[in-house]
């Protein structure tokens, strides 16, 4: 580990030296330390693929499903037949079959999803789409409102078709 720290201080924008140290954080269980070198390597290098392979597998192993399935599915827009990629997008569809009022308190400890829920607009925004789901299309075109949907949706709050 000393070493990786050393070359980082050396080389500040290299991406394999932040993927590779971010491996040794993973093996010693430092999974938001390797996390965040994951996200530094992805600074460095937005098309160094296994830096998105191995931030998700950092995720996966913080049981974090939803956020692997996009680190893996932004690793195959990269490279579609990335094998680690497709293995541990698989993995993440295999492993999330947990119970979803689990999953669902999970996603409630989170504070983006929080604040949304927090959010008086956006609570009268669900409320009006219980009442009528067709409206969820009108909403949809508000970035801001579709980003914060999603983010629910992928948490397992609510459901979108």
């Amino acid at each position: 580990m000393k070493h990786y720290n050393e070359a980082v201080k050396r080389d500040p924008d290299n991406a394999i030296l932040y993927s590779n140290r971010a491996a040794c954080y993973t093996k010693l269980m430092e999974f938001q330390r390797a996390l965040d070198d994951c996200e530094h390597c992805i600074r460095c290098d937005p098309k160094f693929i296994k830096g998105y392979v191995r931030k998700g597998a950092v995720l996966s192993a913080m049981r974090e499903w939803t956020k692997a399935k996009r680190a893996y599915e932004d690793a195959l827009a990269i490279d579609p037949s990335n094998s680690e990629a497709l293995e541990g997008l698989r993995t993440c569809f295999r492993s999330n079959d947990e119970d979803p009022e689990k999953a669902r308190e999970r996603a409630l400890e989170d504070p983006e999803v929080q604040a949304i829920l927090r959010d008086p607009g956006m609570r009268l925004l669900l409320e009006q789409m219980s009442q009528d789901p067709g409206a969820v299309r009108e909403h949809l075109q508000n970035p801001d409102i579709a980003a914060k949907l999603l983010k629910l949706r992928d948490a397992g709050i609510i459901q979108m078709r």
